[in-house]
């Protein structure tokens, strides 16, 4: 385990990043978040846009189809357990549970860098809309 990355984290920054070097906010460039990683190796993290619309009604389960929609596709959480390959400054994800359930049971590696009180994450590379990117977070420390 890395215990420099032990504690909760707050979004910064979230970007994909294409190969020519152009860059978009999947979430929007007000996203928020929040990462946990505790120290018997557990970790939480959640992702969303700021600009989600409210339902119209309390009951999250009373949305109309549009406001799950916005809602679905305007945030990301999993959790589950973690591993750190300090040599290869790789954090492995075990996740257990997501909002997206395709992710269930996946191993989300995640190059870190530490610097101070911020923790980057990058994604390795992968297909989006038939382009190469990758995802780049910024967190800064809260605790």
């Amino acid at each position: 385990m890395e215990p420099r990355i032990v504690g909760a984290w707050r979004l910064i920054s979230f970007e994909f990043r294409r190969e020519d070097g152009s860059v978009t906010h999947p979430f929007g460039r007000e996203a928020r978040g929040s990462f946990i990683y505790t120290e018997s190796g557990r970790f939480s993290v959640q992702l969303m846009r700021v600009d989600r619309p409210r339902f119209a009604v309390s009951d999250q389960m009373r949305g109309t189809p549009e406001e799950m929609e916005a809602s679905y596709k305007g945030s990301i959480s999993y959790f589950g357990w973690y591993e750190v390959d300090t040599e290869n400054g790789v954090i492995i994800h075990h996740v257990e549970g997501s909002i997206f359930p395709n992710m269930e049971g996946s191993e989300q590696r995640r190059f870190f860098e530490l610097m101070g009180d911020r923790l980057q994450l990058r994604t390795p590379t992968f297909k989006m809309g038939g382009e190469i990117v990758h995802g780049i977070l910024l967190w800064e420390r809260i605790s």
